[in-house]
């Protein structure tokens, strides 16, 4: 599995995430720095999956539902409730092996404070005016993920132009391939 990191924030990340086993919300959580590398997280379990992907959900709801301009109150209290849990452990930096500074947490992290960190971002977003209006859902076909338009004309379509935007001029590529032949 590929963790994508291309939407402008972590809960936008998760939002897009196909959360199937523990070892992809393992690396997840590890790829977007809410746990140092070198940092196991011993307890996570399948428990920890359900509670991400129902986070994964709340914040999809709470985002459409933002885009289009209607309420999507139950998600919202539960996204709110997940905020509220306490942050996790505080980082510290220590002399690896090699004489450098490297980032560990000061303890292993449990899932509900995992939990409010994402939350927490998705709170941080929705309540921004600034960030919230440069949000919008990708136009490729079958694509669910959103994403900040940073772009310089605030005219970005895709999640990734790389993907979805290819996929689309492919797609134009043909079907005009297709009506010359038919002309």
């Amino acid at each position: 599995m590929t963790v994508r990191f291309d939407s402008g924030r972590i809960c936008l990340d998760l939002a897009a995430l196909p959360l199937d086993r523990g070892d992809h919300l393992d690396r997840f959580l590890h790829t977007a720095g809410l746990v140092p590398a070198a940092t196991p997280l011993r307890s996570l379990d399948a428990l920890w999956v359900v509670h991400f992907r129902e986070l994964r959900d709340c914040v999809a709801d709470v985002v459409r539902a933002q885009l289009e301009g209607r309420r999507a109150d139950p998600a919202l209290e539960r996204l709110n409730t997940l905020a509220a849990a306490s942050a996790p452990p505080a980082p510290r930096a220590v002399r690896a092996e090699t004489g450098l500074l490297v980032r560990v947490l000061s303890a292993e992290p449990d899932c509900r404070s995992l939990l409010a960190a994402v939350a927490r971002d998705a709170v941080d977003l929705l309540t921004d005016p600034d960030a919230r209006a440069l949000l919008r859902q990708c136009e490729g076909d079958n694509c669910r993920r959103f994403f900040l338009d940073t772009s310089r004309g605030r005219r970005r379509r895709w999640c990734s132009s790389e993907l979805c935007g290819n996929r689309e001029r492919v797609a134009r590529h043909r079907a005009a391939r297709r009506g010359k032949r038919a002309a």
